[in-house]
């Protein structure tokens, strides 16, 4: 980790419009911006997007450089839902569905300047097949997806996430070592959400590419950073020793899906950037 990389996703702010956001996030001194494709609540979305790849992606560059701001990620979620268009999904409409959009994605990323894409590892389907069937169909998807995104030279990782199959540690290891050079969007809070203690996540560093940080505890998906229980400090130490060199993105969200609406996500984005500066400065 020769340099801290620290971005912040334009999806914190949604109440603002995207010019604004864009401008705040420079303002308070992020180097970086995490963009979301988020269908039906953020907004860029692939609908507004993807018509027009190179003419908005290039907008998008544009204006995130005249604030002086490099987009770090493009995270791409094709509907509310994320079982509907799941990377795995039984219907092979829907899973082509998914690589069309995932295809666009990474000429959209190329055009904007970015160099790394998030998307999600696949959902389980239990009420219509085994859930190693699921899962299995996720290992094919994902493999295609890291040979799309070779070719194109970006950097390719899915986030595991609350409600996906993969929230787990075995189950994660096992994803990473069934679908070789795979990485991950770590981010620490779905699993301390869901009772994992820092130590067991801190095994998953090494698979990282790019990290997500806002404030956790167990049962609640996002806090203040008066609640958060994890040591931010620890992982900026651990992320230094093992020379991380990807974005570290300030990811607080205001939605009404696991009460994520009930932070101040500017100020605590603000409490949560001058912990991992003055980690990574100590």
């Amino acid at each position: 980790m020769k340099e801290l990389q620290l971005s912040c996703a334009d999806f914190t702010f949604p109440l603002l419009p995207h010019d604004k956001v864009l401008r705040l996030i420079a303002m308070l001194g992020f180097k970086g911006i995490d963009v979301g494709l988020f269908s039906g609540r953020s907004h860029l979305t692939a609908e507004s997007e993807f018509p027009q790849i190179t003419k908005q992606a290039k907008n998008l560059k544009k204006k995130a450089g005249d604030c002086g701001l490099i987009v770090a990620d493009i995270y791409l979620q094709l509907d509310n839902d994320l079982a509907k268009y799941a990377v795995n999904h039984p219907d092979k409409k829907r899973r082509q569905f998914a690589r069309d959009g995932f295809l666009k994605l990474l000429d959209y990323a190329k055009e904007a300047g970015a160099d790394h894409i998030t998307c999600l590892p696949g959902m389980q389907f239990e009420k219509v097949e085994p859930l190693d069937v699921s899962i299995g169909r996720s290992y094919d998807e994902l493999s295609w997806r890291i040979e799309q995104s070779k070719a194109m030279e970006l950097s390719f990782s899915v986030e595991v996430h609350v409600g996906s199959p993969f929230l787990g540690l075995k189950a994660v290891m096992a994803l990473v070592k069934a679908v070789p050079e795979l990485r991950l969007t770590l981010d620490y809070t779905h699993f301390i959400r869901n009772g994992f203690s820092q130590n067991n996540v801190d095994s998953l560093l090494q698979y990282a590419n790019h990290f997500h940080a806002r404030g956790a505890r167990k049962a609640k998906l996002q806090t203040s950073m008066t609640e958060n229980v994890i040591d931010y400090k620890d992982i900026i130490r651990k992320m230094k020793s093992m020379q991380y060199s990807g974005w570290i993105g300030l990811e607080y969200i205001w939605i009404a899906w696991e009460q994520c609406n009930q932070v101040d996500t500017l100020s605590e984005t603000i409490r949560l950037k001058k912990v991992i500066e003055a980690a990574y400065a100590g």
